[in-house]
């Protein structure tokens, strides 16, 4: 890799490590939460919302501890309170008292337990097909987590993720899979989610008392046709969450930034735009 490498940004001090973080634009700040594929980081989770979004906030989408190239200190215990901690000490370093926050997957976990955890550091809070209340394993997420390098099963594993598989090309599998044998990458995401998996949804779960007291501004995003993080978890939180709209793609799976890019972008945009 080479420092013209697009999933390379800067490097930001977070704690006892160096977060490899993209920070782009001007406005009311937003801080972008990647999900938990293998191989992912921020750039390959928000590369078509960062040059779209950034035209009107100022985006920031940090590699969380064990993904990306943030660095991965020996010894570290990959746990919600060790991403919640490394997300707070971002926005310290950056000088930034209140922010937005958009969540995918895990990250929506992750951004739930912050607003929860620091509530005067949220603005807004954006959940897509987000973790965060306990829910049966499904077969999909069991696989993502469970993913061993190959290229056969990083085929397959997309395959998941889309409801449209044509955009599952042989050059996208080949280039996630180059990504999740880099060095350093499958040893770190084979650390964080061993079987048997159910413990880590629920430990990423928050607690329901705490979701329903948030008092923060909440969209909440979901694929109808999402094969690794169930539509029920997202019904769920828009229930418990008071100030809460949902919105649910139909022909989508779990890439809804993807699958439906020019609307996700507009629904986010404007949803946070609602606050300034």
């Amino acid at each position: 890799m080479t420092q013209s490498d697009p999933e390379i940004g800067r490097r930001v001090r977070t704690g006892a490590f160096e977060t490899n973080l993209h920070d782009r634009g001007a406005g009311a700040p937003v801080v972008f939460i990647h999900g938990s594929g293998p191989g992912v980081s921020a750039w390959a989770n928000w590369r078509g919302v960062v040059p779209v979004l950034s035209e009107r906030l100022r985006v920031i989408a940090p590699d969380m501890v064990g993904f990306g190239f943030t660095d991965r200190p020996a010894g570290i215990d990959y746990r919600r309170d060790v991403w919640v901690k490394q997300a707070i000490d971002l926005l310290d370093e950056l000088g930034l008292d209140r922010v937005d926050i958009v969540g995918n997957s895990f990250g929506g976990a992750i951004a739930l337990a912050l607003a929860i955890a620091h509530p005067q550091r949220v603005r807004r809070l954006v959940l897509m097909g987000s973790v965060g209340v306990s829910f049966p394993i499904t077969e999909g997420l069991d696989r993502v987590w469970g993913y061993r390098p190959s290229l056969a099963e990083m085929r397959a594993m997309l395959d998941l993720f889309a409801f449209d598989r044509a955009l599952v090309t042989d050059e996208l599998a080949e280039l996630r899979h180059r990504a999740s044998i880099r060095p350093g990458f499958q040893e770190s995401f084979s650390a964080m989610f061993p079987a048997p998996r159910q413990r880590w949804v629920d430990a990423l779960a928050s607690d329901e008392a705490d979701i329903r007291a948030l008092p923060h501004e909440t969209l909440v995003i979901h694929g109808r046709d999402d094969r690794v993080i169930p539509l029920e978890a997202s019904l769920r939180l828009a229930g418990l969450i008071d100030r809460s709209q949902l919105h649910v793609f139909g022909r989508c799976g779990h890439w809804t930034q993807i699958e439906h890019a020019a609307r996700f972008n507009r629904l986010v945009g404007d949803f946070l735009a609602e606050a300034d």
